[in-house]
């Protein structure tokens, strides 16, 4: 491992420590004016039943509903930024690790995330959060194309739609170049690599920004018998990585970022107006002579409207470092055959494109 990860400390759902000035919230009183003093910055906390918190935010939604009408992707960006901040103000106490109301759910992120301290505060939505975490972590991620499942570490982006990694499963299947070391850039939960492992490539270098990606990912290929073939690194992008591969895969981020962003999955999601830039400049240089460089991305951006040139075609355009190789499309299935999807990414397509030095 390029890290010393005994030293690494995961990233962790911020708390309170201190005493508080909150209102203590049980399920008889008045829920709208509570809202009301919650939007207007005070502290509510959850008393009684883990349930009170769930009719809070119940409530914190339709009266944010009413003020953010507005139904495109910006209005309803501005409606969950909103929800998030005063929903973060919805307080649950924990006690020797363990929530103290009634009826709350068993969640073992409490300990392992906390082990420093035991008593403090933290808001209703981290806990959905660290719930939500914990229940995939326990029983797994289901990745047909490895024929295995994946536990993800909390904080960790992991896919819940499989079309980009059966592309590029696909094209793995059909290459005939040399398997000896490849790059997987921003590893995630570890799915590209441990499909490249799958296909016999020999050494992979692995690297994330998010602490939580490079722990989560020490601990599955441990657990899967692949550590030795993985050397992790914490850092950005190429970071510590002194050699030329003759793969290099990049699953990047599909929208561009309006915000700033957050360490951890906010940066899997959304991506810097450099990020691109930065990423083709370095990958020249660790790209072997004969190398093939495999970018799995999105039309997602243009679907739902944004004017964004498409990052790959616009580094292809105005540089000189590239040639297109191969470029293959797949339609987006649904996450859940129970759920109807009505809006525009009905049209969106998952892209696989193959890139060479210029002029091979």
């Amino acid at each position: 491992m390029k890290e010393n990860l005994e030293s690494i400390k995961p990233d962790r759902p911020h708390i309170i420590t201190s005493e508080i000035d909150a209102i203590s919230f049980y399920r008889k009183m008045d829920t709208p004016a509570t809202v009301v003093e919650m939007l207007a910055g005070r502290y509510v906390l959850i008393e009684e039943f883990y349930s009170n918190g769930l009719q809070v935010l119940s409530e914190l939604k339709r009266n944010l509903q009413l003020r953010y009408r507005d139904q495109s992707f910006q209005g309803q960006r501005d409606y969950r930024s909103a929800f998030r901040e005063a929903s973060h103000r919805l307080l649950l106490k924990v006690k020797d690790n363990e929530l103290v109301v009634r009826k709350c759910p068993n969640i073992g992120w409490l300990k392992i995330l906390y082990p420093d301290v035991a008593d403090f505060f933290i808001s209703f939505p981290e806990v959905q959060g660290l719930n939500s975490s914990w229940q995939w972590y326990q029983k797994g991620v289901e990745i047909n194309v490895l024929k295995l499942s994946l536990h993800p570490f909390y904080g960790t982006y992991f896919p819940t739609r499989f079309d980009h990694l059966l592309l590029f499963d696909k094209w793995l299947k059909a290459y005939k170049g040399p398997r000896n070391r490849a790059i997987d850039i921003g590893v995630g939960s570890g799915v590209l690599t441990f499909q490249l492992i799958h296909s016999g490539f020999l050494n992979i270098f692995a690297s994330d920004t998010n602490k939580n990606a490079i722990i989560g990912v020490s601990q599955e290929s441990l657990r899967l018998g692949m550590n030795k073939k993985i050397n992790l690194s914490l850092g950005d992008l190429f970071t510590d990585c002194d050699f030329m591969a003759d793969l290099i895969v990049f699953n990047p981020p599909w929208l561009i970022a309006k915000h700033k962003l957050e360490e951890g999955i906010d940066k899997a999601i959304y991506y810097e107006k450099e990020l691109f830039p930065r990423f083709f400049e370095q990958a020249k240089k660790h790209l072997a002579p004969e190398g093939k460089l495999v970018l799995l991305f999105s039309n997602l951006a243009q679907v739902i409207g944004e004017n964004n040139l498409h990052p790959i075609s616009e580094e292809l355009e105005r540089h000189d470092r590239f040639s297109k190789e191969l470029q293959l499309q797949r339609n987006v299935k649904q996450a859940s055959t129970k759920t109807k999807r009505t809006d525009s990414r009905s049209n969106e397509k998952v892209e696989l494109w193959i890139l060479t030095h210029k002029g091979k």
